[in-house]
């Protein structure tokens, strides 16, 4: 893909990778913000009759922590796919190039253990 022989290609791509990672994380927290806030409101007035019954921000919620999810997935394919590109003069000896893809995926894996734990607690009937 460049023709640099540089190393800076590779942490270029390394950094908008944790770039990714961080978006991913604040759209899964963000999400689980907006289910307890949801929860919160429910607990403060459990008998007003302004509040929806039907767990909008829990739906709500959880779409932000899905999305956060699939985002770590693609973000580390499109490394992954990147990586590929490089020549080995760009890479440096003993370099560990796929903890980054191994923090992306172990994010994943969070969030699809926190959409289980909303799932089970949030819409268990």
């Amino acid at each position: 893909m460049s023709d640099l022989n540089d190393p800076r290609v590779l942490f270029a791509a390394e950094r908008t990778l944790l770039a990714w990672n961080r978006t991913c994380l604040a759209l899964m927290a963000f999400g689980f913000m907006i289910e307890r806030f949801g929860l919160f409101l429910r607990i403060l007035e459990p008998n007003s009759r302004h509040l929806p019954t039907h767990n909008v921000s829990a739906w709500i919620g959880l779409a932000f922590i899905i999305l956060g999810g699939i985002l770590c997935l693609l973000s580390s394919i499109q490394y992954w796919r990147f990586l590929r590109t490089l020549k080995t003069v760009e890479i440096p000896e003993r370099y560990w190039t796929f903890l980054p893809i191994f923090n992306n995926l172990v994010l994943m894996l969070i969030s699809v253990m926190l959409i289980a734990y909303m799932l089970y607690t949030v819409f268990a009937v």
